[in-house]
């Protein structure tokens, strides 16, 4: 259910309906954090007793409970119920106010970080190894290491021999 600010003055009284009014867009913007904290628990409280009053309400109707002294068992809720809409909803804005209030501060946080990380990246001393080699000297001879196997030349002729006489057996073989 819906309220406009005219039927939020109608269910309230004035003292209650100071406060609603600084839950509203451009007075809640000039409130500071203190302030705000303080009237979510201001609102928490009274969401909380009218959930009671409700509850306790309800429980009179269904039999469960006495009715409270100078309350008859009848009375209706309609009104109560709005008024606790009415609370919820200046309690949702105020907590988002908060938390808009809260990321404020961490992208700052997050922003002064990477400023300082930059910095320290800025004046860190630069090390730059050793290249080596380079072709800016011009082309240098590779020292050849030469082959790590010494194999006998005889050997050579010898293998390959080997494979071929070995292949004459295989395709003269009977199937």
């Amino acid at each position: 259910m819906t309220f406009a600010t005219s039927g939020e003055s109608k269910l309230l009284t004035e003292d209650e309906l100071e406060p609603i009014r600084r839950s509203h867009y451009p007075a809640i913007e000039q409130e500071s954090r203190d302030d705000l904290v303080q009237l979510a628990r201001w609102l928490r409280q009274r969401r909380a007793r009218a959930g009671t009053i409700l509850r306790d309400r309800r429980r009179v109707r269904r039999g469960k409970a006495p009715a409270r002294a100078g309350e008859d068992g009848q009375a209706s809720e309609r009104g109560l119920s709005a008024k606790k809409q009415i609370y919820a909803r200046a309690l949702r804005r105020v907590n988002g106010r908060l938390q808009q209030m809260a990321d404020a501060r961490k992208r700052a946080g997050a922003a002064r970080n990477l400023q300082a990380a930059l910095e320290r990246r800025r004046h860190r001393q630069v090390h730059h190894p050793e290249a080596g080699r380079t072709a800016g000297q011009g082309l240098q001879p590779n020292e050849n290491a030469g082959d790590t196997v010494r194999t006998d030349p005889r050997e050579i002729g010898r293998v390959s021999q080997f494979v071929r006489d070995a292949q004459v057996r295989r395709d003269t073989r009977a199937p």
